[in-house]
């Protein structure tokens, strides 16, 4: 079973990606503040940003899970997909 690591990092533009931790190709995910939201969140942005993505994938997860359970197939073993890990 492999682990997959994910890695939030801020943008030299100033947004906030989510990308694998070994690859610095195109960010998987990448979050846009405007001026007055950044003006709020000032050095919090990079924790509001993981916590969207944290949102975003348990959201995932449950839609997942319920398409599964609607085309009766309950028996996929999560083993073999693997934990996902963001930093």
């Amino acid at each position: 079973m492999d682990t997959v690591l994910f890695e939030i990092v801020e943008l030299a533009n100033g947004d906030v990606a989510l990308q694998r931790a070994d690859d610095k190709g195109e960010p998987l995910l990448t979050i846009h503040f405007s001026e007055e939201s950044n003006f709020y969140l000032q050095d919090a942005k990079v924790e509001v940003a993981r916590a969207m993505v944290q949102a975003g994938l348990e959201a995932a997860s449950e839609i997942a899970e319920a398409n599964r359970t609607e085309e009766g197939v309950d028996d996929i073993d999560e083993a073999d997909q693997g934990p996902i890990q963001i930093h």
